[in-house]
This record gives C-alpha cells, sequence and structure tokens, in this order.
C-alpha cells in the first residue's frame, strides 16, 4: 500500500529501508516488545490480583489460540501486500483508503501508550533501585534519560537494535525457565496441579481483567510485517516470523505463570499477589533461586523493560516511516539515513512526542505505575484487540474480492474464528476495564466514571481523527489521496 515516491525537487531516487533481517533476528525484535520477564514479573501478579486470581494462566493459553487464528488470515495476506506497514497496510487493502487510514491511527494510539506506559514503569524501577544506593531523584527523569537512550538506538540501523534485544531477550527468558525449572524439582508448597486450567478458577473473580492483561502481554507480536523492507525474503521470513512470536510468546507465558502459581500454591497466590504485586517475581526468585537469583531478576527486570521500549520505538517509527510515504505525515518523517538507512527523522519524532507525555504526566503528578503504566496499557490492549478484530474482516473481504488464495481455512474459517474470539475478548475488557482504573461503587462494582470515558474516548477519537484526515486529503489533495493505498478494487 505505502508507495515511497521521489519528490519533483530530489535530483537522485529516495533512499528506502533495506535490511537482511531473517526470521529469528524479527522474532526478537517483536518478542522483546512483549518483554518476557515484565510481564510475568509485573502484568501476571497483576492480572493474578485483579483478575481471575489462580486461574490466571489459563487466559495466556486462550488468547494465544485466538491470535494464533488472527495470525492465519494475515500471515497469507502477507504474501500479496509487498509494502510496509501492518494493520495500515492491511486494512487498506482490504476495506479502503479511508479505513486503512483510521486504522493507521489507532495503532499509533496502540503502540505509543503501550511504549509511554512501559517508561513510567520503568522510571519508577529505577528511581526505587538507585533509593537503595541513596540517589533519590523523580521517576520521570529516569524515564526521559531511557527515552533518550532508546532514541539513540533507535536512530542507528536495525541491526543494532535486534542484536541488542537478542542478548536481553535470551537472558530474560532464561532465568524465567530455570525458575520454573527449579519450582518443578522442588514440587512446590502444594504440589504441581493443573489447578489454573479448571473452568472454576478461570472464571472465579474478574476475568475480563485478566483477559486484558494476558491480551496485553501479546501486543508487539503482530507488528513482524512492520519490518518487511529490512526483511531477507520477506514473502517466507514474516509469516513465519509471525507463528513462531504468537505460538513461542504464548507458550512460554502460559507455562512461566502456571510455574509462578505452583510456586506458591492456588489457594495462597492470590494472598502473595496482595501482598506486593510488584515485587512478588522477586520474592519468589529469593525462595527458589536464592539472593542471587534475586538480584539477577532485579538487573534483568530493568533491562527487558528496556527492551521492550527499544522494540517498540522500532516498530512506531516505522509506522511513522509508512505513513509519510503514503502521504498522511510530512514527508520529511519518511526520510532515510544515509549512512544508517533508518527512518531516523520518525525515530526523532517519536522519541519527542514520549519525552513530552512522560513531562505531561510528571506536571499532572500522575502514579508511574497505578496510573501511567496500568491505565495506558489498558487503552492499548482495547486498541489493539479491536484493530485486529478490523483486520480480520480486512482479509475475509480481500480474499473474497481478489480471489488470489482460495485456501478456505487461511482466508475464511480462521480469520472469522479470530474475529469472533476478539469481539468477546473487547467486549469483555470493556465492561471490566473501570476496575482497573478504580472506577468502581461502594461495593466494588464497576462504574463508568471520568477517567474510564476519557481513556476509553481515545480508542474512539484516533479512528476518527484518520477518516477526518482521509476525507480532507480527498476534498483537497485527490492525487494524494489515491496514493493512500493500490489495492484497487479488480
Amino acid at each position: 500500500m505505502v508507495q515511497i515516491q521521489p519528490s519533483a525537487t530530489e535530483a537522485s531516487p529516495k533512499k528506502v529501508l533495506s535490511g537482511s533481517l531473517g526470521a529469528t533476528a524479527i522474532v526478537f525484535m517483536v518478542v522483546a516488545a512483549a518483554s518476557p520477564l515484565t510481564v510475568i514479573g509485573g502484568s501476571a501478579p497483576l492480572g493474578i490480583l485483579l483478575g481471575n486470581g489462580s486461574g490466571f494462566p489459563a487466559l495466556y493459553a486462550i488468547s494465544a489460540v485466538v491470535l494464533v487464528l488472527f495470525a492465519v488470515g494475515v500471515s497469507a495476506m502477507a504474501k500479496h501486500v509487498p509494502n510496509p506497514g501492518a494493520f495500515f497496510t492491511y486494512v487498506g487493502y482490504g476495506l479502503g483508503r479511508s479505513t486503512g487510514l483510521a486504522s493507521a491511527w489507532i495503532a499509533m494510539l496502540t503502540y505509543t501508550t503501550i511504549q509511554v506506559s512501559v517508561y513510567g514503569y520503568m522510571g519508577y524501577v529505577l528511581s526505587f533501585t538507585f533509593e537503595g544506593f541513596g540517589i533519590t531523584l523523580p521517576w520521570w527523569l529516569y524515564s526521559i534519560a531511557v527515552v533518550a537512550l532508546v532514541g539513540f538506538l533507535g536512530y542507528r540501523h536495525i541491526d543494532l537494535s535486534s542484536k541488542v534485544l537478542g542478548v536481553l531477550l535470551c537472558a530474560e527468558v532464561g532465568i524465567v525457565l530455570l525458575l520454573v525449572a527449579a519450582v518443578v524439582i522442588s514440587g512446590g508448597p502444594e504440589g504441581l496441579s493443573l489447578a489454573p486450567f479448571e473452568p472454576k478458577n478461570v472464571a472465579s473473580g474478574s476475568p475480563g481483567v485478566g483477559l486484558m492483561m494476558a491480551i496485553a502481554a501479546f501486543i508487539g507480536f503482530e507488528a513482524t510485517a512492520v519490518f518487511r523492507s529490512e526483511a531477507r525474503d520477506p514473502d517466507r521470513t514474516i509469516p513465519r516470523a509471525t507463528y513462531m512470536a504468537v505460538i513461542g510468546v504464548g507458550v512460554f507465558y502460559t507455562l512461566a505463570s502456571w510455574g509462578l502459581v505452583m510456586a506458591w500454591g492456588p489457594s495462597n497466590i492470590l494472598e502473595e499477589a496482595a501482598a506486593d504485586p510488584g515485587t512478588l517475581i522477586l520474592r519468589t526468585m529469593s525462595a527458589y533461586l536464592g539472593p542471587t537469583g534475586e538480584i539477577i531478576t532485579n538487573i534483568l527486570l530493568i533491562t527487558a523493560m528496556f527492551a521492550c521500549v527499544l522494540s517498540f520505538h522500532n516498530v512506531v517509527a516505522r509506522y511513522q516511516y509508512s505513513m509519510a510515504g503514503a502521504g498522511v505525515l510530512p514527508d520529511r518523517v519518511g526520510a532515510v539515513h544515509p549512512r544508517h538507512m533508518s527512518p531516523h527523522v520518525s525515530s526523532l519524532v517519536q522519541s519527542i512526542t514520549a519525552i513530552v507525555l512522560v513531562a505531561l504526566f510528571a506536571v499532572l503528578q500522575l502514579d508511574p505505575v497505578l496510573q501511567v503504566f496500568t491505565w495506558f496499557a489498558g487503552v492499548a490492549t482495547v486498541a489493539i484487540a479491536l484493530l485486529m478484530a478490523v483486520t480480520s474482516i480486512a482479509v475475509i473481504v480481500y480474499f473474497a474480492r481478489t480471489r488470489k488464495d482460495r485456501r478456505i481455512w487461511n482466508t475464511v474459517i480462521a480469520p472469522v474464528l479470530g474475529f469472533i474470539g476478539l469481539v468477546l475478548s473487547v467486549v469483555m475488557i470493556v465492561v471490566y476495564f473501570p476496575i482497573m482504573v478504580g472506577d468502581t461503587d461502594g461495593t466494588g462494582a464497576p462504574v463508568f466514571g471520568a477517567v474510564s470515558w476519557s481513556l476509553l474516548g481515545l480508542v474512539i477519537v484516533f479512528p476518527l481523527i484518520g477518516y477526518a484526515q482521509a476525507a480532507w486529503i480527498r476534498a483537497r489533495r485527490p492525487a494524494a489521496y489515491a496514493k493512500l493505498t493500490d489495492a484497487i478494487a479488480g
């Protein structure tokens, strides 16, 4: 869909993104965005505490199944869409230019909010860590410092980022698997069981909040297509990387969270999470791997969050690059660095955006964990689930119209099942959303108050911006509107 065209004033062809990333390198990029250790150390305890207790691990498995079904259709379409842009591209090809642009803006909302939420959490962890050494600074200063370092790496060639992410990802996955092995060998205080997968436990508490936490853990896997221009043999690499990412993280999250429940026992895990969800993973590591394991985990938790924000930074920079190429952002944002071959201007724009948002949260005196992290991760989850549902429809419509792929499972059945699962997930998440942001009545029941409406309103406003921009471009710049997608029916 996105065609990068040289302007009339350019004397030479415009540089475009290029590279030789294999499936493994791309998987490192997108799985690092999911940040496995951050999920098990941060999101999983909150999912247990605020969601459905000991039944939370099952929600990772359920989410993985739904997202694999979604990935089937997207992977089929990836072979017929020669341009980067992921949702922006796929929705544009299937449902038209205006809806494609609307999806681009909601994708920008998704990745920006999830990224800034982790900046908040990371600022808090760094602040807490350095206080132990007698250095007391506000969390937002640490967050801004991290933004600067991420911006430096994002400015340079993508191969550097993928190598950094690969090392960090292996370390954090390794320490969690070591913990699971220790729990299995010891047997846990109540013995090993499949209690987390029993229906009564899965349906207990607030499963909608738990489902939101579970789906949030997968955000980023679908962005494999964003790296199409920098992939080796993209027709094979992108689908392979997509399946590897969603199946790999699904199995890992389910296994790791099951191990976390077994480490304390199904009847005790809720109490342990309630004592302090932020330190549950560290206390578990200390109990099973000793003080050394706890120290290593604390360090890796920081590097895991860094890997997360670096990966999302690269994704957002490439979304903006694609949008600039389509004429919906300034041409300058689509520039490619002559030496690093990176979307350096887009990277700078994303860094500035992150700094502005962190500064705004500091001025508003928002809590970096209970508000910045929790609220905006929630917004990102609602947005991404809705966006994937729309993308599933786009896949079905595209193949029904073009007949380029007649495999009924890949182009109809799997996308339909994925769409149903995603819509049901969105409904459950929205119903329980007020509980996550603290909008409840005296009995703890969810009530849609000002905070809930304001945050969920972003999911409505951003696609409307896209539709409004599409209408403006169509009226004022019809030639530019025609370039929004090259998916002309027939």
